[in-house]
């Protein structure tokens, strides 16, 4: 069994999805969990709740991480409330539709501004705190789109193929200080971010998974579990497909 005891872990947009899974899975594992949200706040009180009446320390958090005042509140806070941060994990994103020729700029800002520049903002503001500590995880929420493009959604797929450069880069930049910097790319995923799409055309989706559906939100907060923990203390600036075999790339 995995376990994180007496760390503590940051993950952003954690009020659904695969940011709850990996907060719920962190918590069990004895890690102190910042659950951030931006909107849904109901969610993230009640998996706070349900952590702290099994014994476990959780803070939910509301903030925007495209807003940079925003994050730096919530990492203070995380630091009065639990002295420091062990882990980061960037998991907050949107996913739009957009064709190209149409796609007005406000929706191409949102998607650069919440799925990139939260990343940017979220690590910035965090690695000053693990420079002092000694060390620290940085785990970033990718995607196959990132690796292999996707139509009609070219903005998420922009920032998700440039998270996989941040990772790689940040991964050599912080090693003297023992930050590790991984990323994970899910596939499919059965989530509310998804749910519209796999229900118009989950066959269509399916079919071209060799295991033939889509992933669970626990399924990936795994690999981030395990790349948080002292089992993955040698392994840095690697992408962890989790896609159930649908994008096949060293």
């Amino acid at each position: 069994m995995i376990r994180l005891d007496g760390k503590v872990a940051l993950i952003t947009g954690a009020s659904r999805g695969i940011g709850y899974a990996t907060a719920a899975m962190m918590a069990q594992a004895g890690a102190a969990v910042v659950i951030n949200f931006n909107r849904h706040r109901q969610p993230a009180e009640q998996l706070a709740r349900s952590i702290q009446e099994r014994g476990g320390q959780a803070l939910p958090l509301q903030a925007n991480v495209a807003r940079r005042d925003d994050v730096e509140r919530m990492v203070q806070r995380t630091l009065e409330s639990f002295g420091r941060i062990d882990i980061l994990v960037n998991n907050a994103g949107i996913w739009t539709y957009g064709e190209i020729d149409t796609m007005p700029d406000e929706v191409w800002d949102e998607t650069m501004d919440v799925n990139l520049r939260g990343v940017f903002y979220c690590t910035r503001a965090v690695v000053p705190v693990m420079k002092r500590q000694g060390g620290g995880k940085i785990i970033n929420v990718s995607s196959t789109a990132g690796q292999r493009g996707e139509a009609f959604h070219s903005h998420y797929a922009a920032t998700k193929g440039a998270i996989i450069s941040f990772t790689k880069s940040l991964a050599v930049e912080l090693a003297p200080y023992n930050i590790l910097v991984n990323a994970v790319a899910p596939g499919w995923v059965d989530t509310e971010m998804s749910a519209e799409a796999l229900r118009l055309e989950g066959e269509k989706i399916t079919s071209q998974i060799p295991l033939r559906r889509a992933g669970r939100a626990e399924e990936i907060a795994g690999p981030i579990l395990f790349l948080a923990s002292d089992l993955a203390s040698y392994i840095t600036g690697e992408i962890v497909n989790v896609n159930g075999g649908n994008v096949l790339c060293g």
